[in-house]
C-alpha cells in the first residue's frame, strides 16, 4: 500500500503545469508554450491564455501579435500527455 501511495504522490508531483513564458526564435518570431498540470484542464482555456500572453508581449512593444502557428497535444490526455499548446508569433505594427 505504501508503494501505490509513493507512486501517487510522485505522480502528482511530477505533473506540474508548465509555462515558459516568452521564448525568442529569432528572425523576429517568439513561442508560448503552456501546458497543463492534469488531462482534466480544457483545451480552450490554455489555448486562451497562451494567446494572451503573446498579445500582451507584443502590447508592450506598442505592436499586435501576429500567430504563425500552434501545435496542440493530442487526446488522450493520460500518462503525461496532458493538454499542451504552443504558439508561434510575430510583433507587427498597427
Amino acid at each position: 500500500m505504501n508503494k501505490i501511495l509513493t507512486i501517487i504522490s510522485f505522480l502528482i508531483i511530477s505533473s506540474c503545469a508548465y509555462n515558459s513564458g516568452v521564448v525568442a526564435l529569432g528572425n523576429d518570431s517568439f513561442l508560448v508554450t503552456k501546458q497543463a498540470a492534469t488531462g482534466f484542464t480544457g483545451m480552450g482555456n490554455l489555448k486562451a491564455k497562451a494567446i494572451g500572453e503573446a498579445n500582451n508581449f507584443c502590447a508592450a512593444k506598442k505592436k499586435v501579435a501576429n500567430i504563425i502557428s500552434t501545435k496542440d497535444a493530442e487526446p488522450p490526455y493520460i500518462l503525461a500527455n496532458y493538454p499542451r499548446t504552443e504558439i508561434t508569433f510575430s510583433c507587427e505594427d498597427n
